[in-house]
């Protein structure tokens, strides 16, 4: 299955322009077999669909993105977000008592929201490692791959999109069936995945080199991320 698990909708996230029922109308013109939508600091979209649900024939999963005071970390498996900002390590261990998992958000983009070096302080706590962003510079995504590997954690890949046409540039390839959000949390944990590309149509696997990436990527205009 290929999953977008970083997107953002216009209902509960202020600066995006993303539509939910059209996500998932590009979602399946695409190629992609679920989305999750990760709004920031609040899963208010629960209210709506519930954790998961199957729309347009797409696998919505409801996570959230919420900044710490190191920096942005995406969360799923957490049915109530915390009204007050946390220290990353609080957070983490907050999701690891509700049997969730948490990954870090473009860990090195240059707009002081990533966890940057203070993954390896928990690096411990996390299940993996947004290392491929739509929204972020190909050297950047490259520097949290190489810290991910460092790290002996997984890689992800996701769009973070806020615009429609920005939906599955990176995804999230993974070999388990998952059927709602209690199969994503676990496909998580097993990190039984890798992160994909898309290019040309169809989705690739990314060989990691840096001159594969640059002439396949173009850097985008961060708008708040």
């Amino acid at each position: 299955m290929i999953i977008d698990t970083h997107i953002h909708e216009n209902k509960y996230s202020f600066d995006s322009f993303i539509d939910l029922k059209k996500a998932t109308d590009i979602a399946k013109l695409i190629g992609l077999d679920a989305i999750c939508i990760t709004n920031h600091d609040n899963n208010y979209l629960r209210k709506d669909i519930g954790d998961s649900a199957k729309i347009n024939g797409i696998l919505v999963i409801v996570g959230a993105e919420i900044l710490t005071y190191q920096g942005d970390i995406l969360v799923f498996g957490l049915k109530d977000i915390p009204q007050e900002k946390l220290h990353a390590e609080e957070l983490l261990s907050l999701v690891k008592k509700n049997n969730g998992v948490a990954i870090a958000a473009h860990p090195f983009r240059n707009n002081n929201r990533g966890l940057e070096n203070h993954l390896h302080e928990v690096s411990h706590l996390l299940s993996g490692v947004e290392s491929f962003n739509g929204s972020t510079y190909a050297y950047h995504n490259l520097y949290a791959y190489a810290t991910a590997t460092e790290l002996n954690l997984p890689s992800l890949g996701a769009s973070d999109a806020h615009v429609i046409d920005k939906i599955g540039t990176y995804a999230t390839k993974f070999y388990s069936t998952i059927r709602d959000h209690k199969d994503f949390i676990e496909a998580i944990k097993t990190k039984n995945f890798h992160p994909v590309m898309r290019r040309e149509g169809k989705y690739i696997d990314l060989d990691y080199s840096y001159e594969s990436i640059i002439s396949t990527t173009k850097a985008t205009t961060i708008t708040r991320q």
